[in-house]
């Protein structure tokens, strides 16, 4: 029972910080179905620009379980712009836990590790409008176990 609670406050936590961050422009996390990332799901998340002097920093959310059987995941995003055509493409890799000891990197209470990576900095948009990212898990398995969310949060860069 006390680890359903610790869970609950820690969720809690996750919903109500970000609320708190006047630089946020956009963040949205998506559930996966039964904690798996299969190779077909292609999450996508759409956020608007307003400002095309301000820089923006993206970050990319992850949410695992201990059950998760490596220490690092390979994710390929595709920025695109609101005609769709591609800004950006890079592959990432995210270390979830630590290479030598295997200790969980993150926030976490229990089995369950929130990260989130710094991972294209100091964007400037060129045009208004509706930006999309689309994520990719880009590991050599078509199913990934463990991996329980993926987000994208937007922030203003602090000057």
């Amino acid at each position: 029972m006390r680890k359903s609670v610790q869970l609950l406050v820690a969720l809690a936590l996750l919903f109500i910080l970000p609320a708190c961050d006047a630089n946020q422009v956009y963040e949205k996390n998506l559930d996966l179905d039964k904690a798996v990332w299969t190779v077909q799901e292609k999450p996508t998340f759409e956020f608007e620009v307003l400002d095309t002097t301000q820089r923006y920093d993206i970050y990319f959310n992850i949410r695992n379980a201990s059950l998760y059987g490596y220490y690092n995941l390979y994710v390929k995003h595709t920025l695109l712009d609101p005609s769709g055509k591609r800004v950006s493409q890079l592959l990432h890799q995210m270390l979830l836990m630590d290479p030598q000891t295997g200790e969980p990197r993150g926030q976490g209470s229990g089995d369950i590790f929130d990260h989130q990576f710094l991972a294209l900095p100091q964007q400037q948009f060129h045009q208004t409008g509706t930006y999309k990212v689309v994520l990719e898990q880009y590991m050599r398995q078509d199913q990934l176990p463990g991996i329980m969310a993926v987000g994208v949060r937007v922030a203003k860069t602090a000057k």
